[in-house]
């Protein structure tokens, strides 16, 4: 329906243009139907949109990424590459690497038929609280944009279109759906719309608009989808909702062009509204042209075809990312070790033996298989006495059954049987799958009448003892054990965030005595005819929770372990009621004993070397008890592999921080993510992140751009030619290396308001033992500029530009005097 009156659409009165870059669609735009126009701007279903033989349309794939593909399914028998997170890309500084792995996403697009990436999210960690900053890249719009750019190009050089996401200002997930973020017309231009600018100078070919509002009024029908989107920067693609992200008729005379998924509630009443009056059918036209010239340019339409993506080793891609994208915070001389000197090795954590490779959302893949820090350590360094230890538990809730410990009851092949049942009792259909962690997110046709949904394996004990055996979800479940009722539960979602509820569900368990070896038949029965089955989708997981019982024991055991060990290892992190799409983080703190584990095994090895396992910040208020902490972020599915690498210095650790860390939350200075009567205001302006810090009082545990390596450096000189800035830089140690050379200008005299400094160019240099690298770095007039009323202006007179490795190291400095002409 209508939200308002008919004067209340106004409409965009811009039909095709006759220099635009769809005129020559005009004549199939012309075999159209009013009907099949209409069809056209909202999706056939979940993930595709509609085909049209009739002028050789065919459908368009969408999928979530952007760490990978999934494909319109989640489904363990069709495994996806699982590679590093936002944040562990931004991390790299690498814009090389991020053009790569573009093509890696591209590779994977086309091997599961997908036409278009919805990546990458190129909003800001605006604070460290924000849910889904590991999905994000960074604090910064210039590192943002920097990575945008090629990432975007990577993808779409080999025939894949990109979505950045979410356009714009939806920096945090609370009340995402609903929240009003208020924020100034200057750091809008300035911090939150820059990188979707360099993205559509990189020729992106779709945009995804966000749920929120910006300024009152909904993204779908922002006046911001025109201005500055399509008038000022050329974009000429297709603006994709976010799911269920357009709410009523309003967004047709807006620049939103294909609501997903669909067919889209909003749109029930769009014929009748056109033939009424209320809405121009030229609106539509406009979108249905875009539509047309995505579907070229993904090879969709007619006798087009796309690029074919190059070949991919993605187990060695990944490995490669994960290794640039960690971040050595701190080493006394501890690392590398010394492999031919090493007998034994305590490795303690939960996420030692658990990994997470990435953030909980619609974001998640399914790798076919992931390597944990354990499994990466032994594998090299066979040699070597390795002792794990869980030490504290992180995990929260059911997790899946390990699949070598269950078998097909009906196959008996590893895994389980699953079966959708009518309300009479009929088998509907039936599957056979190797995970008893099971998704169906988009109406599959499984959930179709379907009443009652069964999961039956055969589930062999590695252990004697007792489990917490139970299952997760938001249907009403029930758990037999060996024919016998053993759970009965109707657990209650978290909130209405679908996201969240479908990835990050709740659990309720049953302790259950097991015997090592014995079999245990195991039925579960989950209820599909209630309000738990959201939108279509369904989320259920059976298995076993951690034991946290005895958390003083576990860590008096990691302790016994650590003692006279060479070294000890210590892997903490997050889990997904940390860090996931649906829900802000509440602290900084890492869940669980943790803390307390670091400090009892640095007390009894003074060769602690802790490894963290977050997408985002964590507090590490122990950082000056050990004797190395190697950020490794979300990895993906290379991550052991990758850390037992850069632990024995086969590689070296190729990150920087692209994200400030506070020693504690309170230090922060921007903490603000729950809205206040629905409005979120970013007070902070154009201070975001670290340009905050160089004004605070308070010092942050590891500055933005931070990051050490296995070498030394010395910085030489640093000479203007032309629009470029030259650095001398000499590695000095005894080992080739990386550095990230930062370039940050100040404008102390300014007569307007500014950042005391910030980021204007990077650069990635690599260099060998004892060589001298002459640095080029372009200084785009563009990054000097400010917003005002009359569009970007450029101050007149000097800025200092400092070159160094972070925001806080900066030992070079010269003068620079921009041209006065800007783009």
């Amino acid at each position: 329906m209508l939200t308002g009156s008919p004067t209340d659409l106004p409409h965009t009165t811009k039909g095709p243009s006759l220099s635009s870059p769809t005129d020559h669609l005009l004549p199939l735009l012309a075999k159209l139907t009013l009907e099949e126009k209409a069809a056209l701007i909202q999706g056939a279903d979940f993930w595709t949109t509609i085909p049209l033989p009739s002028i050789g349309l065919r459908a368009l794939t969408l999928s979530d990424g952007p760490a990978g593909v999934r494909g319109p399914r989640w489904d363990e028998r069709d495994p996806s590459l699982n590679l590093p997170s936002g944040s562990a890309l931004a991390a790299s500084w690498d814009v090389d690497l991020a053009y790569r792995y573009g093509a890696a996403a591209a590779s994977e697009a086309r091997r599961k038929g997908v036409d278009v990436v919805l990546g990458p999210t190129i909003n800001l960690q605006r604070t460290p609280l924000g849910g889904r900053n590991f999905e994000c890249f960074s604090e910064d719009p210039e590192l943002t944009a920097a990575l945008a750019a090629t990432y975007v190009a990577g993808l779409q050089d080999n025939g894949v279109g990109a979505c950045p996401k979410h356009y714009v200002a939806n920096d945090s997930e609370t009340d995402r759906f609903t929240v009003n973020v208020k924020v100034g017309e200057r750091p809008l231009r300035e911090v939150y719309l820059a990188p979707f600018e360099r993205a559509v100078e990189a020729g992106a070919w779709s945009i995804m608009s966000a749920y929120n509002s910006v300024d009152g009024v909904t993204m779908t029908e922002n006046d911001l989808l025109e201005s500055p989107l399509n008038d000022e920067w050329g974009f000429d693609g297709v603006v994709i909702s976010d799911w269920t992200a357009v709410r009523s008729l309003a967004a047709i005379p807006a620049a939103q062009d294909l609501a997903m998924p669909g067919p889209a509630p909003a749109y029930d009443d769009l014929l009748s509204a056109i033939n009424d009056g209320l809405v121009q059918e030229s609106d539509l036209d406009r979108k249905v042209l875009r539509l047309l010239l995505l579907a070229e340019r993904v090879g969709a339409l007619g006798d087009a075809s796309a690029a074919v993506p190059a070949p991919l080793d993605g187990t060695a891609f990944a490995r490669t990312a994960a290794i640039q994208g960690s971040v050595l915070l701190a080493n006394d001389g501890a690392l590398p070790l010394d492999a031919a000197a090493l007998s034994r090795i305590a490795l303690i954590g939960h996420n030692a033996r658990e990994a997470r490779t990435q953030g909980g959302g619609s974001a998640t893949v399914l790798p076919a298989h992931v390597v944990s820090p354990l499994e990466g350590l032994r594998e090299a360094l066979p040699h070597v006495q390795i002792d794990y230890e869980i030490g504290a538990v992180v995990q929260e809730g059911v997790s899946r059954f390990p699949l070598e410990t269950i078998a097909n009851p009906i196959t008996g092949e590893p895994g389980a049987r699953v079966t959708f049942f009518d309300a009479d009792g009929e088998d509907l259909s039936h599957e056979d799958r190797r995970s008893t962690e099971l998704i169906w997110f988009g109406g599959d046709s499984a959930l179709a009448g379907a009443d009652t949904l069964e999961i039956r394996a055969a589930y062999t004990p590695q252990a004697s003892g007792t489990i917490l055996l139970g299952f997760s979800g938001s249907n009403p479940g029930k758990i037999f054990v060996d024919g016998e009722l053993a759970l009965q539960d109707a657990p209650v979602a978290r909130g209405n965030d679908l996201g969240a509820a479908i990835t990050s569900p709740v659990s309720a368990t049953v302790t259950v005595p097991v015997t090592v070896g014995i079999p245990v038949d195991v039925r579960a029965e989950f209820s599909l005819a209630t309000a738990g089955t959201l939108a279509g989708s369904l989320s259920v997981t059976v298995g076993i929770a951690p034991d946290d019982s005895d958390p003083d024991g576990l860590i008096a055991r990691a302790v016994a372990a650590a003692t006279g060990a060479d070294v000890a290892i210590v892997v903490v992190g997050t889990n997904s009621r940390v860090e996931s799409e649906g829900h802000d983080r509440e602290n900084l703190v890492l869940p669980g004993r943790q803390d307390d584990l670091v400090r009892a095994v640095a007390a009894v090895n003074p060769r602690t070397i802790v490894i963290v396992n977050a997408g985002s910040p964590v507090a590490l208020p122990w950082a000056g008890e050990v004797s190395a902490i190697l950020h490794g972020y979300f990895g993906g599915e290379q991550f052991g592999s990758a850390i037992a690498s850069m632990m024995i210095g086969t590689s070296e650790p190729g990150g920087r921080l692209p994200t400030t860390w506070p020693a504690a939350l309170s230090d922060a200075p921007t903490t603000n993510v729950v809205p206040e009567n629905g409005r979120l205001t970013y007070d902070e302006g154009i201070h975001v992140g670290y340009r905050s810090w160089l004004t605070s009082e308070a010092e942050p545990a590891f500055p933005f751009g931070h990051g050490l390596g296995y070498t030394t450096w010395s910085w030489g000189a640093v000479t203007r030619v032309d629009d470029t800035l030259e650095v001398l830089l000499s590695n000095t140690g005894l080992r080739a290396g990386k550095q990230v050379v930062q370039v940050y200008a100040e404008r102390p005299d300014s007569t307007i308001e500014r950042p005391a400094r910030w980021l204007v160019g990077f650069a990635v240099v690599h260099a060998a033992a004892g060589e001298t690298v002459t640095v080029t770095i372009p200084i785009d007039s563009r990054r000097l500029t400010h917003w005002t009323a009359q569009g970007w202006s450029l101050e007149e007179g000097r800025f200092t530009l400092r070159a160094g490795a972070s925001v806080h190291d900066l030992p070079l400095a010269c003068d620079w005097e921009p041209q006065p002409a800007i783009g």
